[in-house]
């Protein structure tokens, strides 16, 4: 049977490296698992009684296509506490995860062929959800004296539609500040295209607090999601926030693609943001983890790091040790039981020379990966 063109995209490559690990798990070995972007934490407690106490009281159904309405003014009032930033919620979309939000977003904003500036390195996904949409991603190739962020400079010239943004980055870690996003808002203002943020590691900082772009400008598209600080990511649950002027857009496609998010999960999301103690405790463990790995990996060998202003990932060039990311953590699965993630994902031009640490489980698997990464190393 004949496939399209649009499905022609690659592979999510740490999505293998899972695969392999799971073959290995299942010979009997055991892994540290550094390569997802999954918290080790379950979803908060609350969370999961709020759900048993629904489905005891009737069946759930469909909700409307936007979200449950007291979901989306549990998120609005959250922009207030941690932005000082007043929202409506009528300006909130809940969506099925934030792959959820990514697709209504292209959907709405972009036309066939238009061109879309993306950070290299970058989460993957956009590249391959644009290209399936007939739409031209742009890589950005981010300089090292930018913390591989871009710059207004980075897209002078390049005729684009939309430029998306991530802070903190996947898979880098780092974050714009507000005069970086400020430059970046009103270069891509000049050119007529359209902002999307990805905020989805919000509330997972360590010395600063991440800039919403919301506190800059309404005319933008926030992406984000349950799935990282709230630990709900096999909920499959996200918002978007919208200009008010386009949430009619967002809410027709939406009827017809998703119909609605998991009204289950859109119950448990809803729990979950007031547990701020439980949620506050993961944290704690991710600061724990960020310390763990900033010395345990150059007394392993990985020198060429810089620390992470949020989310949980160390981002190392590796082009010391090797040219073929690969087969380099092909290797390190092998021979030390760890699984991490080539950086041919996040660049698919620079990639070959980095690789991606997440610290993302608990503080004994990681001070554990890091002894298995210095015996493996010292051996190699």
């Amino acid at each position: 049977m004949r496939v399209s063109r649009r499905s022609s995209v690659d592979p999510f490559i740490v999505m293998d490296v899972m695969e392999a690990a799971r073959r290995a798990e299942a010979a009997g070995r055991h892994i540290i698992h550094m390569e997802v972007g999954q918290p080790g934490t379950g979803a908060p407690r609350a969370a999961t009684d709020a759900l048993t106490r629904a489905m005891t009281d009737g069946p759930l159904g469909y909700t409307v296509a936007l979200g449950l309405p007291a979901l989306r003014a549990r998120i609005a009032q959250l922009y207030g506490e941690w932005y000082n930033v007043d929202l409506s919620p009528d300006r909130v979309v809940i969506t099925p995860g934030s792959s959820g939000g990514f697709l209504l977003a292209f959907t709405a904003l972009f036309d066939t062929g238009d061109r879309v500036g993306i950070g290299a390195p970058g989460y993957p996904s956009y590249r391959q959800i644009l290209s399936a949409l007939d739409l031209t991603p742009v890589d950005l190739q981010t300089a090292p004296e930018n913390r591989l962020q871009p710059v207004a400079a980075d897209i002078a010239g390049l005729d684009l539609a939309g430029l998306m943004v991530a802070s903190p980055a996947n898979p880098t870690g780092t974050m714009l500040d507000r005069t970086a996003m400020q430059a970046l808002t009103g270069a891509t203002a000049e050119q007529n295209a359209a902002f999307i943020s990805d905020e989805i590691y919000h509330g997972i900082e360590y010395e600063a607090k991440a800039v919403s772009v919301l506190e800059i400008t309404d005319e933008a598209y926030v992406i984000n999601s349950f799935s990282k600080y709230f630990s709900m990511t096999g909920w499959r649950i996200g918002w978007m926030v919208v200009p008010e002027d386009h949430v009619r857009v967002i809410e027709r496609i939406a009827q017809n693609m998703f119909i609605c998010a998991p009204h289950a999960s859109q119950i448990a999301a809803l729990a979950a943001m007031d547990e701020t103690a439980e949620l506050d405790e993961n944290l704690r463990v991710y600061r724990e983890n960020r310390a763990l790995m900033l010395a345990g990996l150059p007394a392993a060998g990985f020198t060429r790091i810089a620390p992470p202003d949020g989310a949980f990932y160390v981002y190392a060039d590796v082009t010391d040790l090797t040219d073929d990311s690969r087969t380099f953590a092909a290797e390190i699965l092998e021979k030390a039981g760890v699984a991490v993630t080539p950086g041919l994902d996040f660049d698919p031009v620079r990639g070959h020379g980095t690789l991606r640490f997440s610290y993302a489980r608990s503080a004994s698997d990681i001070a554990e990966g890091l002894e298995r990464l210095k015996a493996f190393m010292q051996n190699r």
